[in-house]
């Protein structure tokens, strides 16, 4: 099957995207565009825009951007393939011909996708039969409620060995058995999979069920029962209740991460939906890489018993070599011998998130863990501490990522050498190759520049000029430039009149710009910016684009979280100085860091004086 631009083209030009978005999304009528509240995070004011004549959606808090295609696999998380095929079936269009091969691949999947939905509606009605009288009982022991059963979907098999496959005729048992709903054992006829089990379904991305979790009612082994990898079913794969958590997950930017459908369930139940586990197996990469697709720091609540505390590790272990910049693992310790399900029967909602809302870090967690994982009173078992923690993060793929790690092991091995001596632990890496040196002051240069008068109000007019350079920034830089302070009336009336622009133009230049500049009667305003002097690299006659276009971004940061860093500075210093409480001083220690980081960043951006500004 090729999908050609074309047919993509036709697609979305058929697709009415307000209305497709307006199924989730509550929007009104904005002139010729539609508006609301983001659905990608949380906001009481919209700023989320979708313009049906451009075919494109847009959010000005988050920059969440994309069309027909991107919301379904973003917002309803489904695969590529999958999107284009449920647009093109509302939108009455035929799918490209599949290859022999594919298509009866194709053909197989849907007949046993009809099985699993079957067998799915058939355990939900022996639920509320007469012989579904213990399961009942058991998912009111539970806590579920009827509401709760229903969207779940939760049934029950019958303890017999050939109810279900007698229920579904329609069916071969060659069918059945690659469904796994049936076993096959040689000289033997073939005989149902689940019996007397409480039935789960597990849905795909898209709600289809393609496989089942079985609990045992009574005493019995396993506690568990999955189906096996089928065609549909793959479960390093697959995580459980995806469907229903990828949505709420990305509105609330949270995914929390369980061990079992019951903790899932309860979860749930209890107003928490952005809930998935694994199958019955640690996290898998592909587990994590789909994780990761929804938030970018996926929140582990696994068991407080040594087990579960065994399964977060190994969590981290196996996230270390995926990390990349802003990807990583947080982790929830539930109370000893607690599940999160016990947690939210014992004390409802509050008393979970009352956990949730201090997660630990990654790096936090392993070290920790190697903290505690043997004593550490000699000096051999001091450098065996060492030696683990460099092999871990040594197993970290991305450079940037694993250097942050050595620096962030290496400080916690300064804290717990030197206790008395706390103050000594900001530590920066030096990429020279020297290894670790003390945090350093500002250079001489950037004392000169910063005396030279490089400040908040000289720095705005070159920002807007570079802005007016490079107008495709305008839209991803939106939110950030809202919030930086400026004086100059005239100045904010250039800034709104270029989100204006940016809002209600899909690809902007700088002489379409100037020419909207010019119509609003600011063109004094703009000649007034070529007064301006500073060498960024964004204003020079030969910029190199991306770079320039680097360095903007990098200036805006600075003019609107800079103030306030030193203002957090200031505050954590002084509760630091009264009390030496470490974790002031852990907090003093990373702005300080961030503000070194955000001043080189910012003098990177400034040219040699000899390089003429344009």
């Amino acid at each position: 099957m090729s999908l050609t631009p074309a047919f993509l083209d036709e697609l979305r030009a058929r697709t009415s995207l307000s209305a497709l978005v307006g199924k989730s999304v509550k929007l009104t009528k904005a002139g010729r565009e539609h508006k609301g509240c983001c659905p990608f995070h949380d906001e009481k004011t919209p700023s989320f825009y979708v313009n049906d004549d451009k075919g494109f959606y847009h959010c000005f808090g988050c920059s969440a951007h994309g069309d027909a295609i991107r919301w379904m696999t973003e917002q309803r998380g489904l695969p590529f393939i999958d999107a284009v095929k449920e647009l093109a079936a509302a939108a009455g269009m035929d799918m490209p011909a599949l290859d022999r091969r594919a298509a009866e691949k194709a053909e197989k999947a849907n007949g046993l996708h009809e099985a699993m939905a079957e067998a799915a509606t058939w355990f939900a009605a022996q639920m509320q039969g007469l012989s579904g009288a213990e399961a009942r009982a058991l998912a009111e022991r539970r806590g579920l409620t009827a509401a709760t059963i229903r969207d779940f979907g939760i049934g029950f098999a019958p303890d017999a060995r050939n109810r279900l496959k007698t229920a579904l005729p329609d069916y071969t048992p060659a069918q059945l058995i690659e469904a796994g709903l049936l076993i096959q054992v040689e000289g033997k006829e073939p005989y149902d999979r689940f019996r007397g089990r409480l039935m789960i379904p597990i849905r795909d991305v898209r709600g289809r069920t393609i496989a089942f979790g079985g609990r045992v009612i009574g005493d019995g082994e396993p506690k568990y029962l999955n189906s096996p990898d089928t065609p549909l079913f793959d479960k390093g794969r697959t995580l459980y209740n995806l469907d229903r958590a990828a949505a709420p997950a990305r509105k609330a930017d949270r995914v929390l991460v369980v061990e079992g459908y019951m903790d899932v369930i309860a979860l749930a139940q209890a107003g928490i939906a952005e809930v998935v586990a694994p199958l019955g197996t640690a996290l898998t990469e592909h587990q994590l890489e789909r994780l990761w697709r929804m938030v970018d720091v996926p929140t582990l609540c696994f068991d407080g018993d040594a087990a579960g505390q065994k399964a977060a590790l190994r969590a981290a272990h196996r996230a270390l070599p995926l990390l990349t910049p802003g990807k990583s693992l947080s982790f929830v310790t539930m109370p000893e011998g607690q599940d999160p399900d016990d947690v939210v029967r014992r004390g409802g909602a509050g008393a979970f998130e009352a956990l949730a809302r201090a997660p630990e870090a990654l790096v936090d967690r392993l070290w920790k863990a190697e903290l505690a994982a043997e004593p550490l009173v000699t000096p051999e078992q001091r450098a065996g501490l060492r030696a683990r923690l460099r092999e871990l993060a040594n197993t970290i793929k991305d450079n940037e990522v694993r250097l942050e790690y050595v620096a962030a092991f290496n400080t916690r091995l300064w804290d717990f050498s030197h206790p008395e001596r706390p103050s000594q632990s900001f530590r920066t890496f030096n990429k020279g190759g020297k290894g670790y040196v003390p945090y350093q002051p500002p250079s001489e240069r950037v004392l000169a520049i910063s005396k030279a008068g490089i400040d908040q109000v000289t720095i705005i007019p070159a920002l807007i000029r570079g802005l007016i350079r490079y107008p495709d920034l305008l839209r991803p830089l939106a939110e950030t430039l809202v919030r930086i302070p400026i004086a100059s009336i005239r100045l904010r009336q250039v800034r709104e009149v270029l989100l204006d622009a940016a809002l209600h133009h899909d690809a902007l230049e700088t002489a379409h710009v100037l020419t909207i500049l010019r119509q609003d009667a600011l063109e004094p305003v703009v000649a007034k910016l070529e007064e301006v002097t500073l060498a960024f690299s964004f204003l020079a006659h030969k910029a190199e684009p991306e770079q320039a276009r680097r360095d903007l971004a990098l200036v805006a940061e600075k003019l609107d979280v800079g103030p306030a860093i030193d203002v957090e500075i200031e505050e954590a210093r002084e509760r630091y100085s009264a009390d030496w409480n470490q974790p002031d001083f852990d907090e003093y220690v990373r702005l300080l860091k961030a503000k070194q980081r955000m001043d080189e960043v910012f003098m990177d951006a400034l040219l040699p004086e000899e390089e003429p500004a344009a």
